[in-house]
């Protein structure tokens, strides 16, 4: 069924420049009877609550957007011997192990590059993933894609890879090996320590959405730098820095493996990708009752959000074949596009809030279901450079 509705999704709403989101949804539960429900961080709160998670993966081009697969995620009490019974109740498949939701994100983006039915050029997710090295190791393994995923303020980098030599020692009567940075004084900064250093020349403003009280703009940079990863330097990315304007601005951040002669807009660009996989998520709770099942067992989980996401996709479907468009504003704009064409707000998500979070999340206007009820939102304008700050 996913290799048919992949298809369908590719026919409607497929392009060489597509662009695949990974995000994860809560739903609620009162009870401890459903399969994976536990006390755990619920997005939709922003607390901690008794709930369920799902991990999503989206898809979305100038045509439209849409939800493309999901798993369910199971915390590791699920997997301790107390839960035997639970596991067999919920019938949980018995090889089943836990994987955290950058590992269920990370073997999603392996299917869909291996399948190879969906069309896409661009990867986005937010920090929680970002900060995921099996996440990353598999957008590295999407060759030819660029990926732009949010990170901690807190990762850390150089802004120079460092060298490092084989330094060897004694364990236990042993002679052993380990790799360290020749020179102690190169330690690794933060990100935030980063765009904290980077002079006013760097900050560039960009016009990223038409509020209801005028236009948002944020501040942006870049800066190429080298990951640290237990010491030592690893992936050499774009580091590209959000700020809200302002005496006190608030930062986002994220990396991207884009090419060292990206321009500055299709960072910018990517960074608003996002809201389609949220407003996937609000379509299809608000509308389509994805969050209103009572199903326990794990085949039941998947099977409701496969209808809901299918239920999602026939709207498109109708919207598209029917021609009940408004102008543009349902659609991505191509990054070759962004002066001239409809683009998303730029929305960073995170969890609570933080120097992760920047501004409101602008709604988009979406898709009606049969009663003609249609999700609330707002008209995404083109972004463009007004003036460096």
């Amino acid at each position: 069924m996913r290799w048919t509705y992949h298809q369908l999704v590719a026919e409607e709403m497929g392009e060489p420049d597509g662009v695949v989101m990974f995000d994860e949804t809560g739903f609620v539960k009162k009870g401890t009877d459903s399969v994976g429900v536990a006390r755990q961080y619920c997005g939709p709160l922003g607390k901690v609550e008794n709930c369920q998670v799902g991990v999503f993966a989206g898809y979305a081009s100038r045509k439209g957007y849409a939800l493309v697969d999901k798993r369910l995620f199971l915390p590791e009490t699920w997997f301790v011997d107390a839960y035997a019974g639970r596991r067999t109740k919920c019938q949980v498949p018995p090889e089943l192990t836990w994987q955290s939701k950058p590992q269920l994100a990370a073997a999603m983006l392996e299917a869909l590059t291996y399948e190879g039915l969906l069309p896409f050029k661009y990867i986005v997710a937010d920090c929680l993933y970002g900060n995921s090295p099996t996440f990353l190791d598999a957008v590295d393994a999407c060759v030819g894609r660029t990926a732009l995923v949010a990170v901690p303020s807190e990762t850390r980098c150089w802004l120079q890879c460092p060298q490092t030599e084989a330094k060897s020692y004694m364990y236990k009567g042993a002679a052993r090996a380990k790799r360290v940075v020749v020179a102690p004084d190169s330690a690794p900064s933060t990100v935030a320590t980063v765009a904290a250093s980077l002079p006013a020349s760097r900050w560039y403003r960009r016009k990223v959405s038409e509020g209801t009280k005028g236009p948002i703009a944020y501040g942006f940079a870049r800066q190429r730098v080298t990951l640290c990863k237990e010491g030592l330097p690893d992936r050499t990315v774009w580091l590209v820095i959000k700020r809200t304007l302002g005496a006190e601005p608030s930062y986002a951040f994220a990396i991207s493996n884009a090419p060292a002669s990206t321009p500055l807009s299709t960072l910018v660009w990517l960074s608003g990708l996002r809201w389609a996989v949220e407003q996937c998520f609000e379509e299809g709770k608000t509308e389509l009752g994805m969050a209103h099942y009572e199903v326990r067992k794990y085949a039941g989980w998947h099977h409701h959000m496969l209808l809901t996401m299918l239920a999602h996709f026939f709207l498109w479907h109708l919207k598209l074949r029917l021609g009940k468009k408004s102008p543009g504003s349902h659609r991505l704009t191509a990054a070759d596009g962004l002066s001239r064409g409809l683009a998303p707000a730029s929305v960073y998500h995170s969890r609570g809030a933080g120097t992760h979070r920047v501004g409101a999340t602008p709604q988009s206007p979406g898709v009606s279901s049969a009663s003609g009820a249609t999700t609330r939102g707002q008209r995404r304008l083109g972004i463009e450079v007004v003036s460096p700050t």
